[in-house]
């Protein structure tokens, strides 16, 4: 198996598991992967997910160009439309926040993959990058059109149209990544991350999130009127009545998720 998954105490790990290739994603892997994200919003019990890559080298390296039995270009983005964006770079239905644990390189799908996530803890060095254009690709995961929407239009594109790398300080800089951390210190503070997550009622971090990513792209006020099944949910549940029962008693609430 190229990827591998965990889950334990509601939390699911995933690990692109091919070293050998700077975990570089085969047309195989992708296909794991796509059913690994499938399953975790299959399972309620999972209030977070922690993707990251195998060794110190590289998170994710993008696609793997030796992968003979990959799709063309125009296939390949047809795809993605037809398979609702199952990917986890573009995907919508993800429910539960991810977060990127960056351990070295992150380019092409990689850089996509950690724009598709939620929070980013990166190793200092770590770096970015879209380098597509340098082999006559293009970002077809969706750096094309996440990537001005995240960092300012001229650094998105000088960064797609050149192929540069980006330090990990240079992209928490621009808000990208949450914090940057001493590469012997990457586990503790990802593990601090997954520990804050699970603090928080379930219901909750998944009204924020569906709210967050579904509003974006809507002026103030209609974002706000949009109406939300999870928001809707979090707010009618047990947890939300739980959650001020034990901030009055100075106690630790007991998340139910319901």
């Amino acid at each position: 198996m190229s990827i591998e998954l965990d889950i334990s105490d509601h939390v699911a790990r995933v690990t692109i598991d091919r070293p050998e290739r700077m975990n570089a994603i085969d047309r195989a892997a992708a296909d794991q992967l796509a059913a690994i994200w499938d399953e975790i919003e299959g399972n309620a019990d999972i209030r977070c997910v922690v993707l990251t890559g195998a060794g110190d080298k590289a998170f994710c390296a993008g696609a793997d160009l030796k992968d003979a039995g990959g799709p063309s270009g125009v296939e390949y983005w047809r795809k993605t439309m037809e398979d609702q964006f199952r990917d986890i770079s573009l995907r919508a239905s993800m429910s539960v926040p991810v977060i990127a644990r960056v351990n070295g390189l992150a380019l092409g799908g990689g850089f996509e993959m950690v724009l598709g996530c939620d929070i980013v803890i990166a190793s200092e060095t770590a770096s970015f990058a879209l380098p597509e254009a340098k082999v006559g690709r293009v970002p077809l995961d969706g750096g094309m059109v996440m990537l001005p929407r995240v960092l300012p239009r001229n650094i998105a594109l000088g960064m797609m149209l050149t192929g540069r790398r980006a330090s990990a300080r240079e992209l928490a800089a621009h808000g990208v990544v949450n914090a940057v951390v001493r590469t012997e210190d990457l586990d503790a503070e990802t593990e601090r991350w997954v520990a804050d997550v699970l603090s928080c009622a379930p219901l909750s971090v998944k009204a924020i999130k569906a709210v967050a990513r579904g509003t974006a792209h809507l002026p103030v006020h209609e974002a706000y009127a949009r109406h939300s099944d999870e928001l809707l949910v979090a707010l009618s549940s047990e947890d939300a009545i739980e959650g001020v029962a034990a901030f009055r008693e100075k106690r630790t609430p007991v998340w139910r998720g319901r």
